[in-house]
């Protein structure tokens, strides 16, 4: 009887192994769903709405987004991460996904297991920026202004694990001196009380920055990332500024529930690298001061290394600012 039911075992399991390859190639035959873990217009939605149009295409399927916020992104990644692996619910998050590992001290998922990496698909900039009264006409002197002012300073943030918290902790890491954070629910009510001169300085993505910058409601001081951008050409970077070193990247990365059979990953990352291509794409990347990832990072293999080496990255940083949700 043993015997028996070990051998029906076996060959159930067999079975299973031989379907898997078959599921994968008719693999999707319906809607697939990406969960965006913030709320409908923000520019991780815009970006996932973007991306899940261009790989419908090559999918044959429409790809459908649904915003689950709350918790700081870790209500929709939970719920993300407890969906069946077939390849019909993924996940688009941003470096969120990786400092939320450190902020929150219980989460409902493992970070660093709950997903299989599908691809990176953009890396979007950020811009120091203050009231339009902030004496500082340059980032040496926003740099040197924070340090003597410290705690009188404030630091307008969208909330906590937001990206403009993240950076905060990165520029107060980088100088070694504590400002004031003032948290909002967004970039919106962030950016009015800026405009409206309410706070000091933030750090905001350059989607919700420029406009304000570009009209001189706000000043701009740098940009986070490595390089200039094309629409604020006359900002430094905060490397160029005299933040040696220093750069910030909101990354964004496509994810499935662990379990996701590899042939089907592997189908979803091909239809993410043809998607990031799409002249389409690419154009409305560049509306929103955003371009796609290189080809060579839009894989599972890059986006597992980037994923692992960002929860290290932060961790210490976190901790020895004492920043923690519940």
């Amino acid at each position: 009887m043993l015997r028996s039911a070990v051998v029906s075992l076996a060959l159930a399991g067999a079975l299973a192994l031989g379907q898997a390859p078959a599921l994968a190639q008719d693999y999707p035959t319906r809607p697939i769903t990406v969960i965006v873990p913030f709320p409908a217009g923000g520019p991780t939605d815009t970006i996932a709405r973007v991306t899940a149009q261009s790989m419908s295409k090559p999918l044959g399927q429409q790809i459908i987004v649904e915003n689950v916020s709350g918790a700081g992104g870790t209500l929709g990644t939970a719920r993300a991460s407890r969906s069946a692996p077939d390849g019909y619910t993924l996940l688009l998050h941003h470096l969120g996904l990786a400092t939320a590992d450190t902020l929150y001290r219980k989460l409902p998922y493992a970070t660093k297991k709950a997903f299989a990496p599908i691809g990176l698909v953009t890396d979007a900039p950020m811009v120091f920026i203050g009231k339009s009264d902030l004496p500082p006409n340059n980032f040496a002197e926003l740099v040197a202004l924070a340090k003597k002012q410290g705690e009188k300073l404030t630091f307008a943030t969208s909330g906590v694990g937001s990206s403009s918290q993240l950076c905060a902790l990165l520029f107060m890491s980088a100088i070694q001196t504590k400002l004031t954070q003032v948290p909002y629910k967004g970039g919106g009510p962030l950016m009015n009380d800026l405009i409206g001169r309410q706070v000091d300085m933030g750090c905001e993505q350059a989607t919700t920055a420029t406009p304000a910058v570009q009209s001189k409601r706000i000043k701009g001081y740098a940009v986070t990332t490595t390089a200039r951008l094309q629409s604020l050409p006359e900002l430094p970077t905060a490397d160029e500024g005299g933040l040696k070193g220093f750069s910030l990247g909101v990354w964004h990365g496509l994810y499935a529930p662990a379990g996701t059979p590899a042939p089907i990953i592997q189908k979803l990352s091909a239809a993410l690298q043809g998607a990031l291509k799409d002249p389409d794409l690419i154009k409305r990347f560049d509306l929103i001061n955003t371009e796609p990832i290189a080809p060579n990072l839009a894989t599972p293999e890059a986006l597992q290394k980037h994923l692992f080496a960002e929860v290290d990255r932060w961790a210490p940083i976190i901790k020895a600012a004492g920043e923690y949700a519940d």
